[in-house]
């Protein structure tokens, strides 16, 4: 059994770095500045938000639920910590803090309010974006703050290294988040919740507070991608990250996590960060305008869908014996 998952994850991941290959070759080949080590280095240290919004919605949806607020709160979290600093002074360890803790409000204030009232949770995170992002605004007088060097050494490169600080929080929160998913109970049960929720009732495990777990764990990814955003940037902007939701189920759905629920993978939305990452920077060194980028980023989403979609559907043919 194990053999046969482990077989599975290497054909999985042997896809995907396929297509990061291929990208990669013919952006080569289209441009004479894209593969350059600075190129690497750049989309490198332009992706930890990315990628910390994904790690937070494939648990989201494993267990089968699905979070539109994560750009907002995202913004929520970075403009708290933007005011904090800016205009009360508090030290920068004080205001990561107080922005992981909004973030985790606002996530387990979505995943409590779905369970507690069975309300499908693209509702309870649609209402949360716009609240979150009113907040963002109110906290902020829809003005932006700039915060300047005290956050500004998170995002820049390590000398010697060439890599952030805030990637280097990426690639461990991707690794501890892998472990957590296929290495400890809380993981299997997220995936049997996402599988065959009736099933794990039925065996006399409530699946609430594991979801609203997974709620809170995206919210505290949100944070944690707001400081990443606000270090690269210098600011914390109340308008971050409109749209960015979207993006990170785009990884998601492209590394393979099921719409569905009760399959994914954490490095494989990684890889699925890194596609996108590819695409955009390709494209953009090749002059493509912004509504072409669009247009062919939203192309290799709906792709994404349809191979999500025939991927059920085999394994739904597999799973009775058709």
């Amino acid at each position: 059994m194990r053999d046969s998952q482990l077989a599975r994850a290497v054909l999985e991941y042997a896809g995907l770095g396929a297509v990061l290959v291929a990208l990669i070759a013919v952006f080569s080949l289209r441009s004479d500045h894209f593969f350059q080590m600075a190129t690497a280095i750049s989309i490198a240290n332009q992706i930890p938000d990315l990628t910390l919004l994904a790690v937070g919605m494939t648990f989201v949806l494993v267990v089968g639920g699905i979070d539109l607020s994560v750009g907002s709160v995202l913004a929520l979290s970075s403009a708290v910590l933007g005011v904090l600093m800016v205009d009360y002074g508090w030290p920068l360890f004080l205001a990561i803090l107080a922005g992981i803790v909004i973030g985790q409000l606002c996530g387990l204030c979505s995943g409590f309010i779905s369970v507690r009232f069975g309300i499908p949770s693209f509702i309870v995170t649609l209402g949360m974006l716009e609240i979150a992002r009113g907040c963002a605004k109110r906290v902020t007088g829809s003005q932006t703050r700039y915060i300047g060097s005290s956050v500004e050494w998170i995002g820049e490169p390590i000398a010697g290294l060439m890599l952030s600080p805030a990637f280097l929080v990426a690639i461990v929160a991707v690794i501890l988040g892998q472990f957590v998913l296929t290495r400890t109970v809380f993981g299997r049960y997220c995936v049997a919740i996402g599988t065959n929720p009736e099933t794990v009732r039925m065996s006399g495990i409530s699946s609430k507070p594991y979801t609203i777990t997974v709620f809170a764990m995206s919210g505290v990814m949100c944070a944690l991608a707001g400081l990443a955003q606000t270090s690269r940037l210098s600011t914390a902007d109340p308008n971050a990250a409109i749209g960015m939701e979207l993006s990170a189920i785009a990884a998601c759905v492209i590394g393979g996590t099921s719409l569905m629920g009760g399959r994914g993978s954490v490095i494989s939305s990684f890889f699925g960060v890194l596609i996108i990452a590819v695409l955009q920077t390709g494209l953009a060194q090749l002059g493509v305008s912004d509504a072409t980028k669009q247009i062919i980023t939203g192309i290799v989403i709906v792709v994404a869908v349809l191979l999500d979609a025939a991927r059920s559907r085999m394994g739904e043919r597999s799973t009775s014996g058709v």
